[in-house]
């Protein structure tokens, strides 16, 4: 008879996982805005003339490839083989979310950045490609003949900004949704849960500038169907994890009762979501001056919602 006894002592997941820093709710964040921006944008732009959008309304695309880079240097440091990023790229596996994450992140860039040419008036097109690092490096004619090839293929470059971002939305949530061994990231409800949640923070950064009452009435609208969708599907989601099994209801109860009850309920559902949308609604039924207090809380509830739902999945 053989006796064996086997130790193991990982500090990363004994006693409990913690794979998984600051960096992954960061990206998805980030990504989520990303996203939000790239489909309200082309939505906003289809609801007014161009003559009567804001300078911000005309300039916020080129925050989207900003913010991206900022979420993608994020995760590049989570990364515990950095060398090794660019085998991201070498292949396409149609199974793998990352796979396709990383390709659909790759597209974006063009995307956005064509976006933002777009929307620019003549003039402020004359200045920028005379502005001086573009003229030094001769980037400024490149500048002009790409924002003649926006203008265009002005229809199919805004449907395919609104389905990048769709994708990109829906992707930061199907990352975790797809790990099924993690019993509060298992759900199907995080990839529609996250999209709308970017659509909700897009707005939000979008309404922090000085809009147009017009285009802050669009934009507000918009938030108000997010804010309702989001709160239904977190529902959805917490219901699903509750019948789904021992395992489920253990999932669940972290944020029933359990270590993160209190910081999900208070930083996401009530200051990230429900006094948001209260707010909104007396500002549209009273006709107020709006305030950045609501867009202010909805940015940091799309945070906190990402932030909690990481650190769950690894306790």
């Amino acid at each position: 008879m053989h006796e064996i006894e086997i130790v193991r002592n990982n500090h990363l997941i004994d006693p409990a996982m913690h794979i998984w820093g600051w960096e992954i709710p960061v990206y998805l964040f980030l990504g989520g805005l990303t996203a939000g921006l790239m489909i309200l944008t082309p939505l906003l732009w289809s609801r007014t003339e161009p003559e009567q959008r804001t300078r911000w309304a005309r300039w916020l695309p080129f925050a989207a490839p900003v913010l991206l880079s900022a979420g993608m240097l994020a995760l590049f440091l989570d990364l515990e083989y950095k060398a090794h990023v660019f085998r991201f790229y070498t292949a396409f596996r149609p199974a793998s979310p990352m796979s396709w994450g990383s390709w659909i992140l790759l597209g974006i860039y063009p995307a956005t950045l064509l976006l933002g040419l777009l929307g620019l008036t003549d003039e402020e097109t004359k200045k920028l490609c005379g502005w001086g690092p573009l003229r030094a490096t001769g980037l400024g004619r490149l500048t002009a003949w790409a924002r003649g090839l926006a203008q265009a293929w002005r229809g199919p470059l805004l449907w395919s900004n609104i389905a990048l971002g769709v994708a990109l939305g829906g992707y930061t949530g199907l990352l975790l949704g797809t790990l099924g061994a993690r019993p509060a990231w298992g759900s199907t409800v995080l990839g529609p849960l996250f999209l709308v949640s970017g659509i909700s923070t897009g707005a939000a950064l979008m309404m922090l500038f000085p809009m147009s009452h017009r285009e802050h009435r669009l934009l507000r609208g918009w938030d108000l169907a997010a804010i309702m969708a989001e709160l239904a599907l977190i529902g959805v989601f917490l219901l699903g994890l509750f019948t789904s099994g021992a395992q489920g209801r253990q999932a669940a109860a972290l944020f029933l009762g359990g270590p993160y009850t209190a910081l999900f309920w208070a930083l996401v559902i009530m200051a990230g979501l429900a006094v948001p949308l209260v707010i909104e609604l007396v500002e549209g039924a009273r006709k107020l001056r709006p305030t950045r207090l609501a867009p202010a809380l909805l940015l940091a509830g799309g945070l906190s919602l990402r932030w909690i739902i990481v650190l769950a999945g690894q306790a």
